[in-house]
């Protein structure tokens, strides 16, 4: 039997409709898996129970959102790498191997990011690669766009945490998942923090994964997803930017935040994306941001520099990746 060097870390919220079609596509492949409960009601921890005695439970006696389920759940696991997946997912074979061997081949690589495709549609990607850019805005490279047209590795700003493996050694140094974002962001908020301590996050299409997408939150576009996008996008940008960027930033952070705001405001959710914002100001402000935020250090001057080159470059990816 060829060594374990990874362990599947799913957190569940009421996903009975999910969770068995997703352990069962993990079932041949060489990982541990540790399915975190966020206090479901559905029957779907009972579920796995009984059909899936093979993997480790961890039962939390409420919802505390996704970024404290995944990070106990990576606390919990010891092995090299550990491989974070959304429960509304179903691997294709060979998925463990493909990110292992990504990240095998490249010393500097913090992360991995699975090709995801659309569950339903398959022929179309959900997400090829995530990226960041000065509007302050988060998104998916391809999404919705043929998935034969993504078939080449690259590097990429930060990988999207619903189908990605992590080099267990470095996040003991720069940290787990920032749960003050409870839900969205957060892997984004990761993949940046590592590039700050110089890693690099890769795009890996040979680990494919299905992926039904929103189902903790119910759709694409909702209250609570716009309401904890802006108040994340807020905190995302101040936490790993030093003033001097912040401030370099800020007309491209205003127009970005003043074309969301009437982007939710058209679908009726404006009230929600302004709460939110509001929100992620105080967030700042607070003991607890400020302790969180990634402090200025000379030597990152070279890293400062590429990153804002980025930021700028990925406002024209954003409409063309």
């Amino acid at each position: 039997m060829s060594e374990i060097r990874s362990t599947v870390v799913i957190p569940n919220y009421n996903g009975i409709a999910y969770v068995e079609n997703c352990l069962t596509s993990l079932r041949d492949e060489p990982a541990r898996v540790i399915l975190v409960d966020n206090g479901s009601t559905d029957g779907s921890l009972e579920l796995v129970r009984e059909k899936f005695p093979e993997v480790k439970l961890i039962a939390m006696d409420r919802n505390y959102g996704f970024c404290k389920a995944a990070n106990r759940g990576m606390e919990a696991s010891k092995t090299t790498y550990v491989i974070l997946l959304n429960n509304d997912t179903v691997v294709e074979p060979g998925f463990v191997r493909a990110l292992e061997k990504a990240m095998d081949s490249d010393s500097r690589a913090f992360s991995g990011a699975a090709r995801m495709v659309n569950l339903r549609r398959p022929e179309r990607i959900d997400d090829a690669g995530d990226y960041y850019c000065a509007l302050g805005w988060a998104f998916a490279a391809g999404r919705d766009k043929l998935r034969e047209n993504y078939d080449g590795p690259r590097e990429i700003f930060s990988a999207c945490g619903g189908a990605c493996i992590y080099r267990r050694q470095v996040l003991e140094r720069i940290g787990l998942l920032d749960e003050n974002h409870f839900a969205y962001l957060e892997d984004v908020d990761l993949g940046y923090r590592a590039r700050l301590y110089g890693y690099r996050n890769l795009y890996v299409p040979e680990a494919v994964v299905g992926h039904a997408g929103s189902a903790s939150s119910g759709s694409r576009y909702n209250a609570f997803k716009a309401k904890q996008t802006a108040r994340n996008s807020v905190y995302l940008a101040y936490k790993n930017m030093p003033p001097a960027q912040l401030l370099l930033n800020l007309p491209f952070l205003l127009a970005g935040f003043l074309i969301k705001q009437l982007f939710f405001l058209k679908k009726g959710l404006g009230g929600s994306w302004l709460k939110g914002t509001a929100e992620g100001l105080r967030l700042c402000r607070s003991a607890e941001g400020r302790r969180r935020q990634v402090r200025f250090a000379w030597k990152r001057l070279p890293v400062y520099a590429r990153i804002q080159w980025e930021l700028w470059r990925n406002i024209w990816y954003r409409f063309y990746l």
